[in-house]
């Protein structure tokens, strides 16, 4: 079954803004963070180059747009070091390398954090949720993505082909990347009415026990899915609503667009969940129908027994005196046992024939 369930916790009492230290197995699985530049100069971006920790630029109000994608989780002392080139709080140091939060957006002095929940499926058809951290500076926008998952392929291809001619401004480039996050749920969204349909066409011909278990673990990844995508909507509303002094006005016209996205995604979730909440009435509809009916077969099989087990029985006494007035005059007779067996038909066949008549089969 699919792991949703992944936060990890501070001890008790730790004081905030404390950065834990990434385990071995975290770091064994996700390998080492990358840290890529990429400089809008001359009105164009130019290619994305790996630098190192080290080579971070330093937030300044003055200098060309810079992007920063960090793919991986970096240990702390990178993203201390990370904090202090380019003003990100201790606070959402921590959120970053705590991950599995929920998604919301905050304001501090030196800029704007954003945090969202991004699903994939994988190979194997699993669900997982990642976390992605948008930092806007003034002259900087910082990615973090701590898993091994790359969002922002199709964006930096665009990019590239365009030649940067938008998203200028670090707000502009907020806004792309967050367009590019929500929609990164459609394709997850498709993958799931596709099994949706899937499983209702198995219900409706041939359900079996691992109907029952896929069905339940679709349902539980539209729960996670909507505890994810749900305050995705109010994360951009809140941005449009609190925070429209970061945006140009042209900005905000296209993060009403984002604002529509984050709406369709919530309607297809709720929708799917109730399909996937009426797949369950069916199933077990599906199943009481299919009992009822083997009960039927079975009892109409029973009932077609029950006189022929009643005249065999009475015959199987072998009640035969020969001066008795009460002895079975039947066993004497040179044609008895083929007219039983004659009566034991006939009356198989009228149950059966009525039967038929009420249409009890």
């Amino acid at each position: 079954m699919t792991r949703l369930f992944k936060k990890h916790y501070h001890p008790a009492g730790t004081a905030p803004g404390t950065l834990r230290e990434v385990s071995l197995e975290q770091a064994g699985l996700l390998g080492p963070a990358t840290f890529r530049l990429a400089r809008r100069e001359a009105g164009r971006w130019g290619a994305m180059q790996e630098i190192s920790v080290a080579e971070i630029p330093e937030a300044a109000a003055e200098g060309p747009l810079c992007w920063l994608h960090v793919q991986g989780l970096p240990v702390a002392e990178e993203l201390e070091l990370l904090g202090e080139r380019v003003g990100l709080h201790p606070l959402a140091q921590e959120d970053i390398l705590n991950g599995g939060q929920r998604p919301k957006v905050e304001r501090f002095d030196d800029g704007l954090v954003v945090i969202l929940g991004i699903p994939e499926f994988d190979e194997e058809g699993d669900l997982h949720l990642y976390q992605l951290s948008l930092f806007m500076g003034a002259n900087i926008v910082v990615s973090v993505m701590g898993e091994t998952l790359d969002p922002f392929v199709v964006f930096r291809r665009r990019l590239k082909e365009s030649g940067g001619r938008a998203l200028g401004e670090p707000d502009d480039l907020l806004y792309g990347m967050l367009d590019a996050a929500v929609d990164h749920a459609f394709p997850v969204l498709d993958s799931v009415g596709e099994r949706i349909e899937e499983l209702e066409l198995e219900i409706l011909n041939q359900p079996d026990s691992s109907t029952l278990e896929r069905l339940h673990g679709l349902k539980r990844e539209l729960i996670m899915l909507r505890r994810y995508l749900w305050p995705t909507r109010e994360v951009i509303n809140q941005l449009l609503r609190d925070h429209n002094d970061l945006f140009t006005p042209d900005t905000r016209l296209w993060m009403r667009d984002v604002y529509d996205h984050t709406v369709q995604v919530i309607d297809l979730v709720e929708s799917y969940r109730d399909m996937t909440a009426s797949l369950l009435d069916v199933y077990l509809s599906s199943m009481s129908h299919r009992l009822n009916e083997s009960m039927r077969k079975l009892t109409i099989v029973a009932t077609v027994f029950m006189p022929l087990t009643f005249i065999v029985g009475v015959y199987g006494m072998n009640f035969a005196h020969p001066t008795s007035p009460f002895a079975m005059p039947e066993l004497g007779w040179y044609w008895g046992y083929p007219v039983v067996w004659g009566v034991m038909i006939a009356v198989a066949v009228g149950m059966v024939v009525w039967f038929k008549r009420k249409r009890w089969f």
